[in-house]
């Protein structure tokens, strides 16, 4: 494991003690399964345009935690076989893949945005609130290890792509953030449907949650279907 990777962890693996039993139990199992990461991970230069090949595999097998770590509302809900967060972030990609031209938004930046928006949960975990931590440490703590992973990635072009594009949805700066935020909250409420009907769970309080907090007219309109769906199925 690079040295740069093992120092950037040690903060980080400090922030489970001031979490919930259930975070700091995930946090710490994750942690314990480190992935086998080169020595080589750090040394692409800055300038070039795309990671080394053992740069590149060490950020893919870091990247393999989001295709194995559950995302953490359907989990405390007891919902049997929840998603995964890669699950979630897939969807979300095939949605901005589907939906229609907007005016002023580009959609293959929102697909990229789409795909990167939980990167950092490949270090922190899936933080709710549920787990008592303020917006802005949440904040913190993403930003800490997205940027540890921009370095395992060796910098360059792609780790700054994937920074830029965390940190427009992190911020809400730009149309596209706006509808990928709203892409979050369509694909939770479907997710949250589909699990109500397949496994008869009330899961009202992941509607409730969104109500009102969409802010395109995509989001709106894709969020109607499924709220009318939803009608229909009880």
């Amino acid at each position: 494991m690079s040295r740069v990777f093992c120092k950037s962890l040690i903060p980080l693996l400090a922030f489970s003690s001031s979490s919930s039993s259930y975070y700091s139990a995930q946090f710490r199992f994750r942690h314990s399964r480190r992935p086998n990461v080169s020595p080589m991970a750090t040394e692409a230069s800055s300038s070039s345009s795309s990671p080394s090949p053992s740069s590149a595999i060490d950020f893919l097998t870091l990247c393999h935690r989001l295709k194995t770590t559950k995302r953490a509302g359907w989990v405390r809900r007891g919902v049997n076989d929840p998603e995964s967060i890669a699950d979630h972030m897939y969807r979300m990609g095939v949605m901005a893949l589907i939906s229609a031209d907007l005016p002023g938004v580009d959609r293959d930046k929102c697909i990229k945005m789409a795909i990167v928006h939980d990167i950092a949960e490949a270090i922190v975990g899936d933080i709710t609130p549920a787990d008592g931590i303020s917006k802005d440490e949440k904040s913190r703590r993403e930003r800490a290890a997205l940027e540890d992973m921009c370095k395992l990635l060796g910098g360059g072009s792609r780790a700054k792509e994937i920074s830029d594009l965390w940190m427009e949805y992190e911020e809400n700066s730009t149309l596209e953030a706006k509808v990928v935020k709203d892409f979050d909250k369509v694909e939770m409420i479907l997710q949250a449907l589909e699990y109500e009907n397949e496994q008869g769970k009330d899961l009202d309080e992941f509607f409730q949650s969104t109500a009102g907090k969409f802010q395109t007219e995509v989001g709106k309109a894709w969020a109607s279907e499924v709220a009318s769906r939803r009608k229909k199925s009880n």
